[in-house]
Formats: C-alpha cells, structure tokens, sequence
C-alpha cells in the first residue's frame, strides 16, 4: 500500500549544517560584488593560517599552503585552459618561504602578499573563500532535490516536447536535462518516429556511448543480441549494463512502430523512492542490500564476456551516507559466493522485501508508448522518453507482433557536463556571478567552484 509519508519531495544532501543567509544563495538578480555596504571581513596573520572573520561570531581559517596552491592568477592558473601553472610541489609548506608577508580585506577580496625574490600578490574573491572554507566547513548551496515519485506519477510525468529540447537557445534542453536530475526520467513529445532524429536529439547531450550492442541501436525481436530485450518476452524492472564497472548513465528509448500485434507497455520505476521505503520499514534489509555486492554478467554474445572490475557493486551505493545509485537487474546476476554463511539467508529475505516493494502498484508507473497516450490530462504523442539508468529501473510487458524500439546510452560525465554547462549559463552560482566581470576567459571563471 502506499506509504504517505514518504510519497513527497527529498533532498539526498549529506549536509546537516542549517543553511544561513549568505552571499552563495541563489538569485535570479544581476552580478552583483560580494560586499555591499557592508564591513569587510577582518583578516590576519598567525604562525600557519590565515584567519578571517565574517563577523563576530563566525571565522575561517585557511593554511599558508593552502592559499598559496590555490592562487589564480594568471602565472599560477591559466585563464583560458583553466589548469595549474605552479608546481606544488616546490613550494614549501613552512615559514618564511610560504608565510605571507601582508594580507589586507579588500571590497573585491582577500589580498595577499608572498615573499619571493619576484614579489607574487594573490586576490581571493570573499564568495569563493566562504564556499571553500574548510576550517570550519560552511554552509553550502544544496544540490537540487531529487523527487522521489511512485505510481501516481501518472496523473503528471516530466515532459518535455521535441522543439523545446531541439531549440538552439538550449533552453529547452536545460528544462529536459534538469527534469531527468530531478525525477530520474522525462518524456518528449513529439519527435519523429525516425532513427535519424532520435540519434540527432541523443547527441545533443553528448557522444553516445558504444557498447557491446553498437553505438546507436535500433532493433526488433529478433534475438540479433544475445539479450532477452531482443525477444518479445516481458522484462521486470531492471538497471541496463549492472554487469559494466561504470555502467552506462542515461538511457534513451523511441518506440517506432508497433504494428500487428498488442501488449509492450512500458515500466518506470523509481529505485530511489522504493530505496527510502525500504530504510524506513525495513532497515535490516537495507544495511544488508547496500553492504552486500552482487556479481553480475554478460555473457549471451560469444564475442563478448563481461563481469565488473570491482568487487563494489552493492544493489544500493552510498558515498558519504548518501544513496547515489541503485543497480539491479536479476536476469544478470551471477553466483553469490562472497556471502558469510549468516548472511546467505538473511540476504535472500532481504531481496524478497526489494522485489515485493518494486513489485507493488504504489511503485510500478505503467505507460503505453503510443500515439494519444494519455498524459495528466492532454493527449500527446508519447513516444520517446528517457531515464538515469543509474536511478530509475524500466522494463516492458510482454507482446506480439512487430515492435520497433531505437535508442542509446550516454555516460554519465558526459550527462552531468552538459548539465553543469547548462546550468552555468542558465542559473550560474554565486561565486561565478560575483567573479563573471573580472575574472571570466573563454566564457568561464577561474573562481568556478567545480575548478
């Protein structure tokens, strides 16, 4: 049955720390300098750090070391390329040879001087040092939160139309890329029921990644792969390519045709809500699932044989106690032989309670791709859709005839680059905001807080 409370929006953000007003929140208002009217931080030196003071309660020390390596100026850090200049490991980590000689609060920043026989002054922008600020951490701009959906995703799916995501402004494309980070899918209406448009819409977020099935693949159920997607067999909800070391991130599907026969409907579900449904009511079952690795394979190709370069390869991945991917797909496990024998039993049961809760009509989002599915209240041409593989689990009813599918898989890098790109353009951060006037070469800055 449902469970209520967990059918709402969740932040999968590690941090805890209570988020305080600060020049890194977001804003939609012109570049604006990091101080204002205001007093500056206080600054000065001590045997090994530099200590600022935002006021008089809150402080932030940095190491010597530290602020030298991370100068940007254009003999430290190239502008264009945006790569190191200095090489680190000359400089020395102890007084006098990286003791600053003077730092001041300046309105643009923190300046500070270093002694050398060729006088070297560094600028810190004051947003960058308080995003960067490790002693003590500082509150952060979260990531996005990630929506966590079930069933009734039905009445409302992410959706976005064929000219939006095709619009040369990439306007359009932003919507969709940040649906997908949002939700884990998104449809698109409207696309031509072509291969070629299908391989033009997957390459406007990247190169396609090319796997043992080809690069851009279009097939029917003909058992051309040794895979039983090329079959006309039903397909429980499943991660593509859990058998890769890094599998493959997003996942593009258009149906093409369907002609002579009925059934293929296709499954969504979203690894993550079911994830969190299995913490709550389930914890034992969770610790075991995201702790325990499971093999998996390929091995229906005679060309081909693969299994994973790592042993980590857990149904349910954290870093830093946050659940960041979900890989399952049980046709391809292979032999569990890296159990504790009290573990083999109580694994089992707890893959049972995953299956059940995947299983259940609160998790499962059923779509037919074809002309005038209904979507929310419209009727559109849902053909075409895609999902973070590394998310949200898909798969397929069982059917007749002829069904066409064509697609491809995008890696995630290339995924998450287009993203962030998007993003700098559309609704670039503080730091990049407060930095874009003096600081930008070749359309970014070198104070960006991915550098």
């Amino acid at each position: 049955m449902p469970h209520a409370a967990l059918e709402r929006r969740v932040n999968f953000s590690t941090s805890s720390l209570k988020a305080t007003p600060s020049i890194l929140a977001p804003s939609r208002n012109p570049p604006q300098t990091a101080i204002q009217s205001v007093e500056l931080p206080t600054s000065r030196i001590d045997d090994r750090k530099v200590v600022l003071g935002w006021d008089t309660a809150t402080y932030s020390r940095f190491h010597h070391i530290w602020l030298r390596d991370h100068c940007r100026c254009s003999q430290c850090f190239h502008p264009h390329t945006k790569q190191r200049l200095v090489n680190t490991f000359e400089v020395r980590a102890h007084p006098p040879e990286i003791k600053p000689t003077h730092v001041e609060s300046k309105p643009e920043g923190l300046e500070v001087r270093w002694p050398s026989s060729q006088p070297h002054t560094s600028l810190y922008p004051w947003s960058w040092l308080r995003y960067n600020s490790y002693d003590p951490p500082m509150a952060r701009l979260k990531p996005p939160e990630k929506i966590l959906w079930g069933s009734k995703i039905l009445q409302s799916p992410p959706t976005v139309t064929y000219e939006e995501a095709m619009a040369p402004d990439d306007r359009g494309l932003f919507k969709w890329l940040s649906e997908v980070d949002r939700f884990g899918f998104c449809f698109i209406s409207g696309v031509p029921a072509t291969p070629e448009a299908t391989e033009e819409l997957s390459r406007r977020i990247g190169f396609i990644r090319e796997t043992q099935y080809g690069t851009f693949w279009d097939f029917t159920s003909d058992l051309a792969k040794g895979d039983t997607a090329y079959t006309t067999l039903a397909l429980g909800a499943h991660n593509d390519t859990t058998y890769f070391t890094d599998p493959c991130g997003l996942q593009l599907f258009h149906l093409l045709e369907h002609t002579g026969g009925t059934g293929g409907a296709t499954l969504l579900v979203d690894g993550f809500y079911v994830a969190s449904i299995l913490k709550e009511l389930h914890p034992d079952a969770y610790e075991l699932l995201s702790t325990i690795s499971v093999p998996t394979h390929a091995a229906g190709e005679a060309g081909a044989l693969f299994t994973p370069n790592t042993r980590n390869t857990p149904i349910l991945k954290h870093e830093a106690g946050s659940l960041v991917q979900v890989r399952w797909n049980n046709d391809d496990r292979s032999v569990l032989r890296d159990l504790q024998p009290d573990q083999v039993e109580p694994w089992y049961d707890a893959i049972r309670t995953w299956y059940k809760l995947l299983t259940s009509p609160d998790s499962e989002y059923w779509v037919q791709l074809s002309p005038g599915t209904a979507v929310g209240e419209s009727l559109c041409l849902i053909l075409f859709f895609m999902v973070d593989n590394h998310r949200v689990l898909h798969g397929r009813s069982a059917f007749d005839g002829k069904r066409r599918m064509c697609g491809a898989y995008i890696g995630t890098d290339e995924y998450r680059s287009k993203l962030a790109v998007l993003t700098e353009k559309f609704a670039a951060d503080a730091v990049s905001r407060d930095t874009a006037a003096t600081a930008t070469v070749n359309g970014r800055s070198v104070w960006h807080p991915a550098l």
